[in-house]
């Protein structure tokens, strides 16, 4: 044997083994790693409350347009009496510190082509108050309850002579409607509910068909009412 024969053996062997060497390192099985956690919530960006879980106090709700704000001096309810030429005349219960343009919807509204030049909508209410629309020059109607007379010619009370100008019946209250001859709390009443009924007297003959009213008490006041 050459004596150059052992050195290339060795150097064949040598090689051979570094080739197993390198394909057992590349196929040889990884260990997988965990996924590492998320990061501290303390890391994370600070997102707003939900109020519904954590019991936070949401945001203060806002009253909508034209209603008066709560928990300022608007607890409470008033009753004011809206007569005259709206479509639905009669007594409504408001919110406290609601305005004459509340009441004005609250009654459906003022009807086509009346005159409301002279009513100031935006004026806040009292309780009791009578809010009288379309009423002509000269026959005034009371704005606060406790009156019971139109003008100044109204007669002292139930059974009298009759108010000395024409009363109106579709924005006189209970206690101006007595002031009229033979008419009494019950058929007062009977008349304003003929009114709200009725979106109010078209005529004074409609007067006939309001409950406890006859021919004879309509000729007496026939000559003291106007629609």
């Amino acid at each position: 044997m050459a004596p150059r024969t052992p050195v290339v053996l060795g150097l064949v062997l040598l090689a051979a083994v570094a080739v197993a060497t390198v394909h057992f390192w590349s196929v040889r099985p990884e260990a997988v790693r965990a996924p590492e956690p998320v990061a501290d919530e303390a890391a994370a960006p600070a997102l707003p409350p939900d109020p519904l879980r954590s019991g936070a106090p949401g945001p203060a709700s806002r009253p909508a347009s034209g209603e008066p704000p709560r928990g300022s001096g608007g607890i409470g309810q008033i009753v004011v009496d809206v007569s005259g030429k709206v479509h639905r005349p009669g007594v409504r219960r408001l919110p406290a510190g609601s305005r004459v343009e509340d009441a004005l919807e609250a009654a459906g509204g003022v009807r086509a082509g009346t005159d409301v030049t002279g009513l100031n909508r935006a004026r806040v209410l009292v309780d009791g108050e009578q809010v009288a629309v379309g009423l002509p020059p000269g026959l005034p109607v009371t704005g606060t309850a406790g009156g019971g007379g139109v003008g100044s010619g109204a007669a002292g009370g139930p059974g009298g002579a009759g108010p000395s100008l024409p009363l109106s019946l579709n924005t006189a209250t209970a206690e101006q409607l007595e002031t009229l001859p033979g008419v009494g709390p019950v058929l007062a009443q009977h008349m304003i509910d003929y009114r709200t009924e009725n979106n109010g007297f078209r005529s004074v003959d409609e007067l006939r068909q309001v409950n406890g009213i006859g021919d004879r008490r309509f000729a007496d006041l026939q000559p003291l009412v106007r629609p």
